[in-house]
C-alpha cells in the first residue's frame, strides 16, 4: 500500500462497556465517513464493521464490565482510513473462531461478526496485548473502486493480507 502522507489526523472516543454505546459509536463513524466523502454504500459497510467490532469488544472482550473501557480511534491518511478498536479483555485466539459458512455453523445465531468485518474492509488485523486487551484494526482504502470481494473473504484466518 502506497503511503501518500506519513502524518495522520486522529479522532479518538472512549466508551464505557455498555451495548448502548454501540449506537453512539455508529454516530461518530457516520460523521467521520461523511466528512471523508465515503459514499453511502461504503459508509454502510464500514459502519457495519465498526458495529460488529464494538459489540465484540464490549460483549466478548470486556464482558460488559462497566469498569472497563473501549477505545475507538480513526487514523485518517490521504490514501486510507484505519480504525482501531481496543478493549480491556483477556484476548482470544482468532484461529479458533469457527467459519460461519461451514455446514455445522450455518444455523447458529451468532458467529458472523468477524466474517462480515473481513468482507467489508480492505484489511483486518487482531492484536492481543497481554495485560491491556485486544485491539482490532480495520482498514479501508480511500478513493478506491475495489470489488466487494477485496475485503478479505479469502484471507488467511489470522487477519493479514495473504490470499487463502
Amino acid at each position: 500500500m502506497k503511503l501518500m502522507s506519513a502524518d495522520a489526523s486522529v479522532v479518538e472516543v472512549v466508551y464505557e462497556s455498555d451495548l448502548k454505546n454501540v449506537e453512539a459509536a455508529e454516530e461518530v463513524v457516520h460523521r467521520v465517513l461523511t466528512s471523508l466523502n465515503f459514499d453511502e454504500e461504503e459508509q454502510h459497510r464500514i459502519g457495519m464493521a465498526v458495529h460488529e467490532s464494538m459489540i465484540n469488544a464490549i460483549w466478548h472482550g470486556n464482558r460488559s464490565d462497566p469498569a472497563k473501557r473501549v477505545w475507538l480511534q480513526f487514523f485518517i491518511y490521504d490514501d486510507r482510513l484505519e480504525i482501531k478498536i481496543r478493549d480491556q479483555g483477556a484476548g482470544f485466539d482468532i484461529s479458533s473462531v469457527p467459519h460461519p459458512l461451514e455446514p455445522d455453523n450455518l444455523l447458529k445465531i451468532s458467529g458472523r461478526g468477524i466474517f462480515l468485518i473481513r468482507s467489508f474492509m480492505d484489511d483486518f488485523q487482531v492484536k492481543n496485548v497481554p495485560g491491556e486487551g485486544t485491539e482490532v484494526t480495520l482498514v479501508k482504502r480511500r478513493n478506491s473502486n475495489t470489488d466487494i470481494n477485496q475485503g478479505g473473504l479469502h484471507r488467511e484466518h489470522e487477519g493479514h493480507n495473504t490470499p487463502g
